[in-house]
C-alpha cells in the first residue's frame, strides 16, 4: 500500500512540477480570506485519487479539495487522507516550500504515511511499527534536552482577530525561549522536518486531518511525540498539535499550557 501511495504521490508531483514552470497560467480561487485553491491542487488531487482508487476500489477518500468520497462512513475500514498541495500560497508565489501528504487510516489508526517534497525530491515515509524514512534512510527526531537550544516550527490559519492574537502570544512565548521559530507555510513538511531533526518541535492550531495525518505518523515512528495542547491524543480531529522530540515536547506542553 505504501508503494502504491508513492506512485500516486509522484503522479501528483508531475502535475505540480509542470505547473511550477508557468505560474502565471495557474488559476486561483479564494475559498475564504487568504485561503486559496488552484486548478493545480485539484488536478494533482485527481491524479493521486485515480492511482489509489484503481488499486483499491473499495477504499474511501478524505481529500482537501473534493472532501469525503461517497462510501465514507463510521464503519469504513480503509480511508486515504490526502492533501495534494500543502502550502498552496507558497506554490502560487514560487516559494519552494510545499508538499504532497498522503496517509492511510485503517480501522481508525494511521498505518501508512508519506510526505513528498517535489522541489527537493525528498520522500518521507512511515509504516506503523516499522520506523520512518527519508529517501529510504532511517530517520530519528533530534536529541536536544531543552527548548532553549531548539529550532521550532509553527503556523497560522487565517481566522478571527482573537485567533491571530492567540497566535502572536504563543509566538512571543516560544520565540523568547527557543533559538528560533519558523513559519514556513506547510504543516505537513514541518512535521516531516521534526521527524528527521531539521526542526526540534512544531505547534499549530486550527489544522485539518489532511494537514496532520501523515506527518503525525512520521513523528511518532521517528521517536517523537505528537499530541493536543493538553497532551491528549485526539489531535487529528481537534486540529491543535504540539510535536517534538521527547524532552522538547514536554517543555513545549508546559510553556503552551494556557492555550490548551
Amino acid at each position: 500500500m505504501l508503494n502504491t501511495a508513492i506512485k500516486a504521490a509522484r503522479r501528483g508531483a508531475a502535475v505540480i512540477n509542470r505547473a511550477s514552470f508557468d505560474l502565471d497560467r495557474v488559476i486561483v480561487n479564494e475559498k475564504q480570506h487568504n485561503d486559496f485553491v488552484t486548478d493545480v491542487d485539484q488536478a494533482a488531487e485527481q491524479a493521486i485519487i485515480e492511482v489509489l482508487s484503481k488499486a483499491y476500489p473499495d477504499h474511501g477518500f478524505l481529500a482537501e479539495e473534493s472532501g469525503a468520497s461517497a462510501n465514507v462512513n463510521d464503519e469504513i475500514e480503509n480511508l486515504w487522507i490526502i492533501d495534494p498541495l500543502d502550502g498552496t500560497t507558497n506554490f502560487m508565489h514560487g516559494f519552494p516550500q510545499y508538499a504532497i501528504s498522503i496517509a492511510l487510516q485503517q480501522r481508525g489508526v494511521i498505518t501508512q504515511a508519506l510526505v513528498y517534497d517535489p522541489v527537493r525530491n525528498d520522500l518521507f515515509t512511515a509504516t506503523k511499527g516499522a520506523g520512518a524514512y527519508l529517501n529510504e534512510k532511517r530517520i530519528r527526531v533530534g536529541n536536544l534536552d531543552r527548548v532553549g537550544k531548539a529550532l521550532l516550527g509553527t503556523g497560522y490559519k487565517t481566522g478571527s482577530p482573537s485567533a491571530l492574537n492567540e497566535y502572536l502570544k504563543m509566538y512571543g512565548i516560544m520565540a523568547e525561549r527557543s533559538q528560533g521559530v519558523r513559519r514556513a507555510g506547510s504543516a505537513a513538511l514541518d512535521l516531516a522536518y521534526v521527524a528527521c531533526g531539521r526542526l526540534d518541535g512544531f505547534y499549530e492550531k486550527g489544522l485539518q486531518p489532511w494537514d496532520i495525518a501523515a506527518g503525525a505518523l512520521l513523528v511518532s515512528e521517528a521517536g517523537g511525540i505528537i499530541a493536543e495542547f493538553n497532551g491528549e491524543s485526539n489531535y487529528l480531529h481537534k486540529g491543535n498539535v504540539i510535536a517534538g522530540s521527547p524532552k522538547v515536547f514536554g517543555q513545549m506542553i508546559g510553556l503552551l499550557a494556557e492555550f490548551a
